[in-house]
Protein backbone atom coordinates (compact mmCIF):
# COMPACT_ATOMS: atom_id res chain seq x y z
CA UNK A 1 0.00 0.00 0.00
CA UNK A 2 2.63 1.88 -0.05
CA UNK A 3 2.21 4.13 -3.22
CA UNK A 4 4.83 6.94 -4.15
CA UNK A 5 3.53 10.10 -5.70
CA UNK A 6 4.45 11.05 -9.55
CA UNK A 7 7.63 12.30 -10.57
CA UNK A 8 7.79 15.89 -10.52
CA UNK A 9 6.42 18.44 -13.03
CA UNK A 10 8.14 18.82 -16.35
CA UNK A 11 9.28 22.76 -16.82
CA UNK A 12 6.42 22.67 -19.19
CA UNK A 13 3.86 22.25 -17.03
CA UNK A 14 5.37 24.06 -14.21
CA UNK A 15 3.15 25.05 -11.54
CA UNK A 16 2.37 29.70 -11.15
CA UNK A 17 4.91 29.96 -8.40
CA UNK A 18 8.14 28.33 -10.43
CA UNK A 19 7.58 31.30 -12.44
CA UNK A 20 7.27 34.18 -10.22
CA UNK A 21 9.66 36.88 -10.16
CA UNK A 22 12.38 36.74 -7.27
CA UNK A 23 10.64 39.44 -5.79
CA UNK A 24 7.17 38.59 -5.66
CA UNK A 25 8.36 34.95 -4.33
CA UNK A 26 9.92 37.00 -1.50
CA UNK A 27 6.64 38.75 -0.88
CA UNK A 28 4.85 35.62 -0.85
CA UNK A 29 7.09 33.86 1.82
CA UNK A 30 7.17 36.73 3.91
CA UNK A 31 3.48 36.74 4.28
CA UNK A 32 3.25 33.23 5.07
CA UNK A 33 5.91 33.55 7.67
CA UNK A 34 4.76 36.83 9.16
CA UNK A 35 1.31 34.71 10.21
CA UNK A 36 0.59 33.67 13.62
CA UNK A 37 1.67 30.19 14.34
CA UNK A 38 4.02 30.17 11.11
CA UNK A 39 6.81 27.67 10.85
CA UNK A 40 9.42 29.47 9.19
CA UNK A 41 11.64 26.25 8.92
CA UNK A 42 8.85 24.21 7.25
CA UNK A 43 8.23 27.06 4.72
CA UNK A 44 11.73 27.51 3.79
CA UNK A 45 12.06 23.74 3.05
CA UNK A 46 8.67 24.19 0.95
CA UNK A 47 10.09 27.15 -1.04
CA UNK A 48 13.30 25.13 -1.64
CA UNK A 49 15.36 28.36 0.39
CA UNK A 50 17.64 27.89 3.36
CA UNK A 51 16.65 29.26 6.61
CA UNK A 52 19.45 32.22 6.29
CA UNK A 53 18.24 33.44 2.83
CA UNK A 54 14.40 33.01 4.48
CA UNK A 55 15.11 34.89 7.33
CA UNK A 56 17.13 37.82 5.49
CA UNK A 57 13.97 37.62 2.92
CA UNK A 58 11.35 38.11 5.81
CA UNK A 59 13.43 41.04 6.91
CA UNK A 60 14.23 42.73 3.96
CA UNK A 61 10.50 42.75 3.26
CA UNK A 62 9.20 43.78 6.70
CA UNK A 63 11.63 46.83 5.80
CA UNK A 64 10.28 47.60 2.16
CA UNK A 65 6.89 47.46 3.41
CA UNK A 66 7.89 50.05 6.03
CA UNK A 67 9.65 52.35 3.44
CA UNK A 68 6.66 52.36 1.20
CA UNK A 69 4.68 53.66 3.45
CA UNK A 70 4.60 58.01 3.01
CA UNK A 71 5.17 59.71 6.49
CA UNK A 72 3.13 62.26 5.23
CA UNK A 73 0.34 63.22 2.68
CA UNK A 74 1.10 66.29 0.82
CA UNK A 75 -1.80 68.67 -0.31
CA UNK A 76 -3.39 66.93 -3.90
CA UNK A 77 -5.78 68.99 -5.94
CA UNK A 78 -8.91 67.44 -7.23
CA UNK A 79 -7.32 67.27 -10.41
CA UNK A 80 -4.56 65.21 -9.15
CA UNK A 81 -6.29 62.50 -7.27
CA UNK A 82 -8.57 61.89 -10.33
CA UNK A 83 -5.73 61.12 -12.81
CA UNK A 84 -4.84 58.49 -9.81
CA UNK A 85 -8.38 57.36 -10.25
CA UNK A 86 -7.89 57.05 -13.83
CA UNK A 87 -4.26 55.74 -13.40
CA UNK A 88 -5.45 53.02 -11.30
CA UNK A 89 -8.68 52.00 -13.24
CA UNK A 90 -6.41 52.11 -16.71
CA UNK A 91 -4.02 49.03 -14.66
CA UNK A 92 -7.37 47.32 -13.51
CA UNK A 93 -10.23 48.17 -15.58
CA UNK A 94 -12.57 45.54 -13.95
CA UNK A 95 -12.33 47.32 -10.72
CA UNK A 96 -14.91 49.41 -9.56
CA UNK A 97 -15.04 51.95 -7.16
CA UNK A 98 -14.65 50.67 -3.83
CA UNK A 99 -11.47 48.74 -4.56
CA UNK A 100 -9.97 51.71 -6.58
CA UNK A 101 -10.41 54.06 -3.47
CA UNK A 102 -9.25 51.39 -0.93
CA UNK A 103 -6.28 50.87 -2.99
CA UNK A 104 -5.37 54.52 -3.13
CA UNK A 105 -5.84 55.02 0.89
CA UNK A 106 -3.68 51.94 1.48
CA UNK A 107 -0.73 52.30 -1.32
CA UNK A 108 -0.76 56.25 -1.43
CA UNK A 109 -2.79 57.70 1.72
CA UNK A 110 -5.29 59.44 -0.38
CA UNK A 111 -8.34 59.66 0.79
CA UNK A 112 -11.87 59.62 -1.33
CA UNK A 113 -14.99 57.87 -1.17
CA UNK A 114 -15.81 55.27 -3.47
CA UNK A 115 -18.73 56.88 -4.72
CA UNK A 116 -16.62 59.61 -5.85
CA UNK A 117 -14.38 57.15 -7.45
CA UNK A 118 -17.16 55.68 -8.99
CA UNK A 119 -18.81 58.87 -10.57
CA UNK A 120 -15.29 59.48 -11.92
CA UNK A 121 -15.58 56.07 -13.53
CA UNK A 122 -18.66 57.17 -14.84
CA UNK A 123 -17.78 60.52 -15.75
CA UNK A 124 -15.34 59.21 -18.21
CA UNK A 125 -17.49 56.79 -19.36
CA UNK A 126 -15.63 54.02 -17.53
CA UNK A 127 -18.56 52.16 -16.13
CA UNK A 128 -21.34 50.37 -18.04
CA UNK A 129 -24.78 49.43 -16.74
CA UNK A 130 -23.85 45.41 -17.06
CA UNK A 131 -20.94 46.31 -15.38
CA UNK A 132 -23.08 48.22 -12.40
CA UNK A 133 -25.47 44.91 -12.47
CA UNK A 134 -22.39 42.21 -12.44
CA UNK A 135 -21.02 44.21 -9.56
CA UNK A 136 -22.96 42.78 -6.53
CA UNK A 137 -21.66 41.19 -3.84
CA UNK A 138 -22.22 37.48 -3.42
CA UNK A 139 -22.75 36.34 0.07
CA UNK A 140 -21.98 33.31 1.55
CA UNK A 141 -20.78 30.76 4.14
CA UNK A 142 -17.14 31.04 4.72
CA UNK A 143 -15.14 28.48 7.32
CA UNK A 144 -13.25 29.84 10.12
CA UNK A 145 -10.02 29.09 9.36
CA UNK A 146 -7.87 28.62 6.70
CA UNK A 147 -7.06 25.15 4.93
CA UNK A 148 -10.34 24.02 6.61
CA UNK A 149 -11.57 23.91 2.79
CA UNK A 150 -10.15 23.89 -0.51
CA UNK A 151 -12.35 24.84 -3.64
CA UNK A 152 -11.19 22.87 -7.22
CA UNK A 153 -12.50 23.43 -10.89
CA UNK A 154 -11.69 24.07 -13.74
CA UNK A 155 -12.96 27.05 -15.41
CA UNK A 156 -14.56 26.35 -18.82
CA UNK A 157 -12.09 25.42 -21.44
CA UNK A 158 -11.15 28.11 -24.35
CA UNK A 159 -9.40 28.13 -27.72
CA UNK A 160 -5.70 29.54 -27.87
CA UNK A 161 -3.73 29.58 -31.18
CA UNK A 162 -2.79 26.33 -31.47
CA UNK A 163 -4.78 23.98 -28.68
CA UNK A 164 -7.68 24.27 -26.33
CA UNK A 165 -6.55 25.56 -22.79
CA UNK A 166 -8.42 24.39 -19.26
CA UNK A 167 -7.70 26.21 -16.36
CA UNK A 168 -7.45 24.73 -13.18
CA UNK A 169 -8.44 26.63 -10.15
CA UNK A 170 -7.86 26.03 -6.28
CA UNK A 171 -9.64 28.62 -4.13
CA UNK A 172 -8.84 28.34 0.22
CA UNK A 173 -12.40 29.03 1.15
CA UNK A 174 -11.71 30.92 4.35
CA UNK A 175 -8.69 33.72 2.67
CA UNK A 176 -10.09 33.29 -1.34
CA UNK A 177 -6.03 33.09 -1.86
CA UNK A 178 -5.56 31.61 -4.77
CA UNK A 179 -3.74 28.16 -4.28
CA UNK A 180 -3.89 27.04 -7.80
CA UNK A 181 -4.14 28.65 -11.32
CA UNK A 182 -2.66 26.28 -13.69
CA UNK A 183 -2.87 26.69 -17.40
CA UNK A 184 -3.64 22.70 -18.50
CA UNK A 185 -3.89 20.96 -22.05
CA UNK A 186 -6.41 17.96 -20.88
CA UNK A 187 -8.37 17.49 -17.62
CA UNK A 188 -6.76 14.01 -17.26
CA UNK A 189 -6.53 12.44 -14.02
CA UNK A 190 -2.88 11.98 -14.09
CA UNK A 191 -2.58 16.04 -15.05
CA UNK A 192 -4.54 17.38 -12.02
CA UNK A 193 -2.75 14.79 -9.65
CA UNK A 194 1.19 16.38 -10.52
CA UNK A 195 -0.29 19.53 -9.98
CA UNK A 196 -2.11 19.12 -6.46
CA UNK A 197 1.54 17.14 -5.80
CA UNK A 198 3.30 20.47 -6.29
CA UNK A 199 0.65 22.82 -4.59
CA UNK A 200 0.77 20.40 -1.27
CA UNK A 201 4.44 20.50 -1.21
CA UNK A 202 4.04 24.08 -1.02
CA UNK A 203 1.31 25.44 0.67
CA UNK A 204 0.72 21.48 2.96
CA UNK A 205 -2.62 19.63 2.97
CA UNK A 206 -5.90 20.80 3.50
CA UNK A 207 -8.13 19.51 5.44
CA UNK A 208 -11.02 19.03 2.87
CA UNK A 209 -11.48 19.74 -0.54
CA UNK A 210 -14.68 20.36 -2.70
CA UNK A 211 -15.42 19.51 -6.14
CA UNK A 212 -17.71 18.57 -8.38
CA UNK A 213 -19.11 14.82 -9.43
CA UNK A 214 -17.42 14.51 -13.11
CA UNK A 215 -14.01 13.41 -14.16
CA UNK A 216 -11.44 13.21 -12.66
CA UNK A 217 -12.91 14.22 -9.39
CA UNK A 218 -16.03 11.82 -9.50
CA UNK A 219 -17.08 9.43 -11.65
CA UNK A 220 -20.42 11.40 -12.45
CA UNK A 221 -23.00 9.82 -9.70
CA UNK A 222 -22.86 11.35 -6.02
CA UNK A 223 -20.33 10.07 -4.33
CA UNK A 224 -18.80 7.59 -7.31
CA UNK A 225 -14.91 7.24 -6.00
CA UNK A 226 -11.95 7.95 -8.94
CA UNK A 227 -8.74 7.54 -8.98
CA UNK A 228 -8.05 10.76 -8.02
CA UNK A 229 -10.10 11.39 -5.26
CA UNK A 230 -9.01 7.45 -3.79
CA UNK A 231 -5.34 9.28 -3.63
CA UNK A 232 -6.56 12.38 -2.19
CA UNK A 233 -8.46 10.25 0.65
CA UNK A 234 -5.09 8.14 1.14
CA UNK A 235 -3.40 11.10 1.89
CA UNK A 236 -5.79 12.03 4.91
CA UNK A 237 -8.13 14.67 2.92
CA UNK A 238 -11.76 14.84 3.18
CA UNK A 239 -13.16 14.67 -0.52
CA UNK A 240 -16.76 15.81 -0.67
CA UNK A 241 -18.73 16.41 -3.96
CA UNK A 242 -20.82 19.69 -5.05
CA UNK A 243 -24.29 18.67 -5.79
CA UNK A 244 -25.39 17.95 -9.42
CA UNK A 245 -26.62 20.71 -11.18
CA UNK A 246 -25.98 23.15 -7.91
CA UNK A 247 -22.32 24.75 -8.96
CA UNK A 248 -22.68 27.46 -5.86
CA UNK A 249 -21.67 24.69 -3.70
CA UNK A 250 -18.93 25.41 -5.17
CA UNK A 251 -19.93 29.16 -4.94
CA UNK A 252 -16.23 30.75 -4.28
CA UNK A 253 -14.45 29.22 -6.43
CA UNK A 254 -16.98 30.03 -9.37
CA UNK A 255 -16.94 33.64 -8.51
CA UNK A 256 -13.26 33.38 -8.80
CA UNK A 257 -13.63 32.23 -12.13
CA UNK A 258 -15.76 35.45 -12.77
CA UNK A 259 -13.13 37.66 -11.78
CA UNK A 260 -10.59 35.26 -13.49
CA UNK A 261 -12.84 36.15 -16.88
CA UNK A 262 -13.37 39.89 -16.03
CA UNK A 263 -9.66 40.99 -15.22
CA UNK A 264 -7.61 38.83 -17.47
CA UNK A 265 -9.08 36.30 -20.17
CA UNK A 266 -11.65 38.66 -21.54
CA UNK A 267 -9.02 41.02 -22.42
CA UNK A 268 -6.91 38.68 -23.70
CA UNK A 269 -6.26 35.91 -26.34
CA UNK A 270 -2.90 33.46 -26.08
CA UNK A 271 -0.87 31.75 -28.50
CA UNK A 272 -0.37 28.51 -26.40
CA UNK A 273 -0.43 27.08 -22.86
CA UNK A 274 3.05 29.08 -22.20
CA UNK A 275 1.52 32.21 -23.12
CA UNK A 276 -1.00 31.66 -20.92
CA UNK A 277 0.46 30.88 -18.04
CA UNK A 278 3.11 33.68 -18.38
CA UNK A 279 -0.74 36.19 -18.20
CA UNK A 280 -2.26 33.96 -15.22
CA UNK A 281 1.41 33.87 -12.95
CA UNK A 282 1.04 37.93 -12.61
CA UNK A 283 -2.67 37.99 -11.95
CA UNK A 284 -2.68 35.37 -9.73
CA UNK A 285 0.26 37.13 -7.39
CA UNK A 286 -1.90 40.60 -7.89
CA UNK A 287 -5.33 38.42 -6.97
CA UNK A 288 -3.01 37.21 -4.31
CA UNK A 289 -1.28 40.19 -2.63
CA UNK A 290 -2.36 43.43 -4.13
CA UNK A 291 -6.46 43.37 -5.12
CA UNK A 292 -8.49 44.14 -1.96
CA UNK A 293 -11.52 41.44 -2.04
CA UNK A 294 -14.68 42.99 -0.93
CA UNK A 295 -15.94 39.83 0.53
CA UNK A 296 -13.35 39.94 3.05
CA UNK A 297 -13.43 43.72 4.30
CA UNK A 298 -11.22 44.58 1.48
CA UNK A 299 -8.41 42.82 2.94
CA UNK A 300 -5.66 40.74 0.43
CA UNK A 301 -6.47 37.02 0.46
CA UNK A 302 -2.41 36.52 1.17
CA UNK A 303 -3.20 38.84 4.73
CA UNK A 304 -5.36 35.66 5.50
CA UNK A 305 -4.05 32.79 4.96
CA UNK A 306 -1.46 30.48 5.86
CA UNK A 307 0.18 27.44 4.91
CA UNK A 308 -1.36 24.06 5.91
CA UNK A 309 0.82 22.66 9.05
CA UNK A 310 0.28 19.26 7.47
CA UNK A 311 3.14 18.45 5.04
CA UNK A 312 3.07 16.33 2.14
CA UNK A 313 4.02 13.21 2.79
CA UNK A 314 6.78 11.55 0.91
CA UNK A 315 4.78 8.27 0.61
CA UNK A 316 1.14 7.01 1.16
CA UNK A 317 1.08 5.13 4.69
CA UNK A 318 -0.30 1.82 4.37
CA UNK A 319 -4.43 1.52 5.11
CA UNK A 320 -5.05 0.09 8.29
CA UNK A 321 -8.52 -0.33 10.66
CA UNK A 322 -9.68 -1.23 13.48
CA UNK A 323 -9.91 -4.97 15.18
CA UNK A 324 -13.92 -4.79 14.59
CA UNK A 325 -13.97 -4.10 10.70
CA UNK A 326 -14.94 -6.13 8.15
CA UNK A 327 -12.09 -5.78 5.57
CA UNK A 328 -12.65 -6.78 2.60
CA UNK A 329 -10.49 -5.64 -1.14
CA UNK A 330 -12.40 -4.22 -3.88
CA UNK A 331 -11.96 -6.20 -6.76
CA UNK A 332 -12.24 -6.00 -10.98
CA UNK A 333 -15.50 -3.92 -11.85
CA UNK A 334 -15.18 -2.38 -8.41
CA UNK A 335 -16.83 -5.03 -6.49
CA UNK A 336 -16.99 -6.43 -2.92
CA UNK A 337 -18.13 -9.77 -1.26
CA UNK A 338 -19.47 -9.91 1.65
CA UNK A 339 -22.03 -12.69 3.58
CA UNK A 340 -22.15 -14.39 0.50
CA UNK A 341 -23.71 -11.35 -1.93
CA UNK A 342 -21.41 -8.72 -3.94
CA UNK A 343 -21.46 -5.30 -3.46
CA UNK A 344 -20.45 -2.59 -5.91
CA UNK A 345 -18.49 0.41 -4.43
CA UNK A 346 -16.67 1.91 -7.82
CA UNK A 347 -13.85 1.03 -9.88
CA UNK A 348 -11.79 4.11 -8.57
CA UNK A 349 -11.27 1.91 -5.52
CA UNK A 350 -9.97 -1.58 -7.33
CA UNK A 351 -7.55 -3.20 -5.21
CA UNK A 352 -8.21 -0.76 -2.50
CA UNK A 353 -9.06 -2.05 1.11
CA UNK A 354 -12.74 -1.07 2.25
CA UNK A 355 -13.72 -1.59 6.23
CA UNK A 356 -17.86 -3.04 6.80
CA UNK A 357 -18.70 -1.28 10.52
CA UNK A 358 -22.49 -2.35 11.71
CA UNK A 359 -24.86 0.81 11.94
CA UNK A 360 -26.20 0.76 15.31
CA UNK A 361 -29.65 1.44 14.67
CA UNK A 362 -30.24 -1.61 12.16
CA UNK A 363 -28.66 -5.07 12.97
CA UNK A 364 -28.72 -5.72 8.57
CA UNK A 365 -26.66 -2.72 7.68
CA UNK A 366 -23.05 -1.95 7.21
CA UNK A 367 -21.51 1.11 6.75
CA UNK A 368 -18.70 1.13 4.37
CA UNK A 369 -15.84 3.25 4.89
CA UNK A 370 -12.50 3.88 2.76
CA UNK A 371 -9.74 4.87 5.21
CA UNK A 372 -11.79 7.72 6.89
CA UNK A 373 -14.03 8.18 4.47
CA UNK A 374 -18.28 7.16 4.55
CA UNK A 375 -18.73 5.73 1.02
CA UNK A 376 -22.52 4.20 1.58
CA UNK A 377 -24.33 1.86 3.73
CA UNK A 378 -24.87 -1.40 2.37
CA UNK A 379 -28.13 -3.35 3.13
CA UNK A 380 -28.06 -7.42 3.64
CA UNK A 381 -31.57 -7.25 3.21
CA UNK A 382 -33.25 -4.24 1.24
CA UNK A 383 -36.56 -6.45 0.67
CA UNK A 384 -37.17 -6.42 4.62
CA UNK A 385 -36.56 -2.50 4.71
CA UNK A 386 -38.77 -1.84 2.05
CA UNK A 387 -42.06 -4.23 2.72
Amino acid sequence: MGNTFPAPISREKALPWSEVTVMEQRQEFARLAEQPDANVSELCRRFGISRKTGYKWLAREQLDDRSRRPHHSPARTSAQIESRVLEVRGAHPAWGGRKIAHVLQRDHRVSIAPSTVTSVLHRHGLISQAASEASKAWIRFEHDRPNGLWQMDFKGHFATDSQRCHPLTVLDDHSRFNIVLQALGNERRETVQQVLESAFQRYGLPERINADNGPPWGTGGMGAMSALGVWLIRLGIALTHSRPAHPQTNGKDERFHRTLVAELLAHRHFRDLDDAQQHFTPWRHQYNFQRPHEAIGMQTPASRYNASPRSMPSKLLPVEYGPHDHVRRVHEGGWINFRGREFKLGKGLVGQPIALRPRADRDDAFDAYFCHQWLQTIELNPEVCDA
